[in-house]
């Protein structure tokens, strides 16, 4: 498996075209996919390895309904862990692939492939059926959820009888139930929208320093600037922006340093 996982980029697989891909996807999954993206929410990746390996992924969690960048993470640490079980050494480049992006999806899809084909010489398991097991993985997160849901209602039930003098309850009809559902179910959506635009702001700001720290690191790796001297950073443009950086860090006064004033 680690030799399957091993797999270079220019290996055969890397340039399989995404027409082939998709044949592949829904000929063996019984799919109608018609763009890779469609796979970027990590489900098909599952069903796959649950074809190749069966019993070792657990369908019932994985989510085909995943349209959120949320949903869409959970499959993929479902899919992360059945990677961990096996011992296949394969990083998922989870906030890439969740975004939708298409030549990181189908590169993935092309590995996912390469591998698939590896294991039993590419032989289908004959006695796998894909409709069913994404059926059952739905049916039982359903159940799983409407029992959630019914907790919550006879617990806002039970809160709504509150007793009057230690012996008598008010009365609650369904209708009054209703409403408090309804009106409970919507404080919790707000709540979750407030929550995903928070998270969106927080990944945005995450990628902004990202890619400053990241443009910083190739700044410093170039021939020109790795092995220049720093007693005057003012012979390079680019040194100027790190000797900046690093006065405001240490907390120099300019006339200590006695570096005439240049413009650029």
């Amino acid at each position: 498996m680690a030799a399957a996982a091993n797999i270079g980029m220019m290996d055969g697989a890397y340039f399989v075209g995404r027409n082939e891909i998709l044949t592949w996807i829904n000929a063996t999954l019984q799919l109608n996919l018609s763009r890779v993206e469609e796979a970027a929410s990590g489900a098909v990746q599952c069903q796959m390895m649950d074809m190749v390996h069966p019993g070792v992924v657990p369908m019932h969690k994985v989510n085909f309904d995943a349209r959120s960048e949320y949903d869409m993470i959970q499959n993929y640490k479902i899919l992360q862990d059945v990677f961990n079980k096996l011992k296949i050494e394969k990083h998922i480049e989870v906030n890439k692939l969740v975004k939708g992006r298409p030549l990181d999806n189908l590169e993935f899809l092309q590995w996912l492939k390469r591998y698939c084909d590896s294991v039993n010489g590419g032989i289908m398991n004959e006695n796998y059926n894909p409709v069913e097991r994404r059926c059952k993985g739905g049916k039982e997160r359903n159940i799983r959820v409407s029992q959630k849901i019914s907790k919550s209602l006879q617990a806002s039930i039970v809160g709504n009888r509150g007793s009057i003098d230690g012996t008598k309850h008010s009365t609650v009809t369904p209708n009054s139930t209703l409403e408090n559902s309804t009106a409970y179910i919507q404080e919790l959506s707000e709540k979750i929208n407030d929550m995903k635009i928070s998270l969106e702001s927080m990944e945005k700001e995450r990628d902004f320093y990202f890619e400053k720290l990241r443009y910083v690191e190739i700044l410093c790796q170039k021939p020109e600037v790795e092995h220049l001297p720093l007693k005057n950073p003012l012979k390079n443009p680019w040194m100027l922006l790190i000797w900046k950086q690093r006065r405001r860090n240490d907390h120099l006064h300019p006339c200590i340093l006695n570096i005439p004033n240049r413009s650029y």
